[in-house]
């Protein structure tokens, strides 16, 4: 008995304990995942370009909208590593939010090589349970506003598919 007593005061100091943001991660569907559909990984864009976000086994909600395996798109820009699941994801210049459901946005960068990941967030921009990322992609921004090479136009077949 005196164990039970001790076993239930720990799990209760236990739950008091825990931060009240981990309680907030949503349920993700199973086989939920999202995905850049464009720019694809190694593409060459001008310094403004169009990212287009896809999402699969789970619906779009804006911010602040409560659904069962709904949430919005977060876009990292640069980051090697997630911020933390289980608070609101803070939004910077590194960290985009589309709190009102959209699914691609104009950005802009500097020339040079950058990364881009995007992550699911629920109604709170917390990260769902399963975490919903997509693989990192790799795009490398022009240094002007030079146009395309002939290769990069037809997806690197010259002569092709024009």
């Amino acid at each position: 008995m005196k164990n039970w007593i001790a076993i239930s005061t720990v799990l209760a100091v236990m739950a008091v304990a825990l931060p009240a943001n981990a309680a907030d991660r949503s349920s993700a569907a199973d086989d939920a995942y999202v995905y850049i559909i464009s720019p694809s990984h190694g593409e060459t864009v001008d310094g403004e370009f169009l990212v287009r976000f896809g999402l699969s086994g789970m619906g779009i909600a804006p911010a602040g909208v409560e659904r069962a395996e709904t949430g919005h798109h977060h876009l990292l820009i640069d980051m090697d590593e997630l911020p933390p699941a289980d608070e609101p994801m803070p939004a910077s210049d590194k960290l985009m939010h589309f709190g009102k459901g959209q699914t691609e946005a104009k950005i802009k960068l500097s020339p040079g090589k950058h990364t881009l990941q995007l992550v699911l967030g629920n109604h709170q921009h917390v990260m769902h349970r399963p975490v919903v990322k997509s693989k990192q992609i790799t795009v490398m921004v022009r240094a002007s506003a030079q146009p395309p090479k002939e290769e990069e136009k037809s997806g690197g077949l010259p002569g092709l598919f024009r």
